[in-house]
This record gives C-alpha cells, sequence and structure tokens, in this order.
C-alpha cells in the first residue's frame, strides 16, 4: 500500500491490551484498536494511558490503526 494512502487522525489513548495493542479514542469520538509502528518498538517508547498520539489508519479498515507519534507532555 502506498504511503499517501493513510489517514492520519490524533487521539488519545484509553486503554492498554495485551500484545502492545492499545484502544485510543479519536478526536471524532470513534473508538480503534492500535498498535506501536516499528520504530517506537526499537527505540522503546512507552505509551500510557492518557496520552496523546497520531495515528494512521488503511481507509479499508478504519477500525485499527497504527500508532506512529506520541505527543510530549
Amino acid at each position: 500500500m502506498p504511503k499517501e494512502d493513510v489517514i492520519e487522525v490524533e487521539g488519545v489513548v484509553t486503554e492498554i491490551l495485551p500484545g502492545t495493542n492499545f484502544r485510543v479514542k479519536l478526536t471524532n469520538d470513534h473508538i480503534i484498536t492500535a498498535y506501536l509502528c516499528g520504530k517506537m518498538r526499537q527505540y522503546t517508547v512507552r505509551v500510557c494511558v492518557g496520552d496523546k498520539v497520531k495515528v494512521e489508519m488503511s481507509p479499508y479498515d478504519l477500525n485499527k490503526g497504527r500508532i506512529t507519534y506520541r505527543n510530549r507532555h
């Protein structure tokens, strides 16, 4: 899939699920399941409940996404 086909949205982590998955509430009040991207796993970026994150979603499945950035406090 080309990089241009992703949808970038912001949200807040509401729940931590097993297997480095997270429940994220988006700015439009839609709740999705998201996982960490590879660079965040490589550099062990910690994501906690209440963190604001940037999520990339595929236009084909709007219930799953990939966390690409965690905003600093």
